[in-house]
């Protein structure tokens, strides 16, 4: 059962009247003609701007490194893994194919230095470096990246490996793609390793590696600055890609082109259809404190609520919104413990009646269970109070 722990606010702004987005694809607008499958969003909202065919199950290829990317970030998020420890490369994840940043077996580089190597190079090696540190082994990091693919509701992927190497029980979509795509950019430091164009490792050794990023439109199409290309003989050219102009940022994917200058002409379609036609109204940052979550028999007695993400509102360009309302709505007494992330309740965004946004509010501090001591001293103290 759920309680509002909020008053539901109005939110004034001084604009016109708000009238519902309009996709591409319902104006008779072809922006992917050589595209097996392709999507743009909008990545605060979800709203999806254009679709071709974006629930059909597709091999990604490298585009899988998205889910790796995104539960490395994780990891770090909730403080399991650091920027700077470094990580041991196993004679198994020396031994990748495909593209690699050549890593030894028995060499070791930071986390960071892995990170730069998927983002920029796309390398396999590193990738399953860092999936045998955050779970063990490949197995159990794909059963993670498999348990976040439902975690998000998502029901068109199943991954088979970290890397996207070929496997015929490995595959995705245009949709599920932008959707992980929108979860890994919650993570705003991620954009620093991939929209990077070029950077090297092993700077100071006889074997300095020069990365140079897979995704040309970093170069070239200002804005953008990831997220992740994908080739094998079977997927085609795809692309997640992401670009970011004021306040608005979009993710554009495509899948199965037939060359790479036709994969990157369809995502810039995208993007510049997205930039000249619509608006993003920010409204919160990540991470901001909403309410508060009271929380059952915890060393903390309640948590703040922040929000899990950037919020905002979107709209065709030349017209706002005005009367907004705010509904926050946060679990009842929360059982201890609660991990820092833990979803605890959500934040909607309504215009008459119509739902324009929808977001988790998640724990912003760990509380672990209380001590019987903690709880004593509550209790006493609950029997002490002065009415």
């Amino acid at each position: 059962m759920k309680k509002f722990l909020a008053a539901i606010i109005i939110i004034a702004f001084t604009f016109s009247a708000y009238s519902p987005i309009v996709g591409a694809e319902e104006k008779g607008i072809k922006l992917t003609e050589n595209a097996r499958s392709a999507i743009l969003i909008e990545r605060d909202t979800g709203q999806v701007l254009y679709e071709k065919n974006g629930h059909e199950k597709l091999p990604p290829a490298s585009m899988t490194k998205i889910m790796t990317m995104l539960l490395i970030m994780e990891a770090i998020d909730k403080g399991k893994l650091s920027w700077d420890e470094k990580i041991r490369t196993s004679e198994y994840a020396a031994s990748m194919g495909g593209s690699q940043i050549f890593l030894e077996a028995g060499e070791e580089m930071t986390t960071d230095e892995m990170l730069r190597g998927i983002a920029i190079a796309s390398g396999n090696d590193a990738s399953v470096a860092m999936a045998e540190r955050i779970a063990g082994s490949e197995e159990a990091f794909v059963e993670m990246m498999n348990s976040k693919v439902k975690e998000l509701g998502l029901e068109n992927t199943l991954f088979q490996n970290p890397t996207g190497l070929p496997d015929k029980n490995h595959y995705s979509t245009a949709n599920d793609m932008a959707v992980m795509a929108k979860e890994l950019l919650k993570y705003e430091k991620i954009t620093k390793y991939t929209g990077q164009y070029e950077d090297y490792l092993r700077q100071n050794t006889d074997k300095k590696f020069w990365l140079v990023n897979t995704n040309k439109l970093v170069k070239f199409y200002p804005g953008v600055d990831g997220v992740k290309t994908g080739f094998t003989s079977e997927a085609k050219y795809c692309l997640t890609a992401t670009a970011k102009k004021d306040n608005m940022r979009v993710i554009a994917v495509v899948f199965g082109a037939p060359t790479p200058k036709d994969r990157n002409a369809q995502i810039t379609n995208m993007l510049d259809f997205a930039f000249s036609h619509y608006k993003t109204h920010p409204m919160y940052e990540r991470n901001v404190a909403l309410e508060k979550v009271d929380i059952s028999k915890g060393s903390k007695k309640e948590v703040d609520a922040v929000t899990s993400e950037p919020i905002s509102i979107l709209t065709k360009k030349g017209e706002n919104v005005d009367d907004v309302v705010k509904e926050i709505k946060v679990d009842d007494k929360v059982k201890a413990p609660v991990k820092k992330g833990d979803k605890v309740g959500i934040i909607v965004l309504k215009k008459d009646g119509k739902i324009l946004s929808q977001s988790n509010l998640v724990a912003g501090q760990d509380s672990k269970e209380a001590n019987w001591w903690q709880l004593f001293k509550r209790s006493m103290g609950s029997f002490t109070k002065v009415e």
